[in-house]
């Protein structure tokens, strides 16, 4: 019986001290040495995109009409930029669409074609006063992402979204131009599918000539934006 007293003693005391304040906790449970774990958002990941090699690239860029002075200014930087990565350019393709929700059909096409080895989507939905922005950002994106695993053709979702047309000003211009990481990110995925599909080397654009490769390296019949 003074055994089962003391049992249930200790247990209340144990369950008192949960309850108790911090300076009475910590004089009767023993310390606990802290450990503290590097947080996510402070690891730094290093990256230097200059070391891309992209001579060997073929990258097309699709663009739509709407907000032409934030469209071309985001297609420079984009462009610009691969020409510094090395990506030749007879090897950059380039079209239009009327609109972002017309990207996902224009993106499919081109990778069906068999004549890119990456795709960038450019494009810029700034919010109005209807709903018709969230329907147009969610097709967008979605149909873009469909497209890329169904053709395993890396598709860079280079639209804006914003509430403002300063906002897209300011992701459109100078250092911060979104098309200078959207062309650096077409590259590294584009060495990424040509390592993985074991792909050899590959040179001309000819949209209309295209020409697909086997698993052997050897050059299949068909291709071209028509089929």
């Amino acid at each position: 019986m003074a055994l089962l007293r003391l049992s249930v003693v200790a247990a209340l005391l144990q369950g008192a001290v949960a309850f108790a304040p911090s300076s009475l906790r910590r004089s009767v449970a023993p310390r606990v040495a802290k450990t503290t774990a590097p947080r996510m958002g402070a690891m730094d990941v290093k990256f230097d995109p200059s070391k891309l090699e992209g001579e060997n690239c073929r990258i097309g860029i699709i663009t739509t009409r709407w907000n032409p002075e934030i469209i071309s200014s985001l297609q420079t930087g984009c462009k610009d930029t691969l020409k510094d990565l090395g990506v030749k350019e007879e090897n950059i393709f380039e079209t239009e669409v009327p609109g972002a929700f017309e990207l996902p059909l224009a993106a499919r096409f081109l990778a069906l074609s068999g004549t890119v080895d990456a795709i960038v989507c450019v494009g810029c939905l700034i919010k109005g006063d209807t709903q018709h922005f969230e329907y147009i950002s969610q097709a967008t994106s979605s149909g873009l992402m469909s497209v890329g695993i169904q053709t395993s053709t890396p598709v860079v979702y280079g639209v804006l979204n914003v509430n403002t047309e300063q906002q897209a000003l300011d992701r459109a211009t100078g250092p911060d131009n979104h098309g200078i990481s959207w062309a650096q990110t077409a590259v590294e995925m584009a060495l990424l599918r040509s390592a993985a599909l074991g792909m050899s080397k590959k040179t001309g654009m000819g949209f209309s000539d295209a020409a697909k490769l086997g698993g052997d390296g050897e050059k299949k019949e068909g291709g071209g934006f028509g089929f």
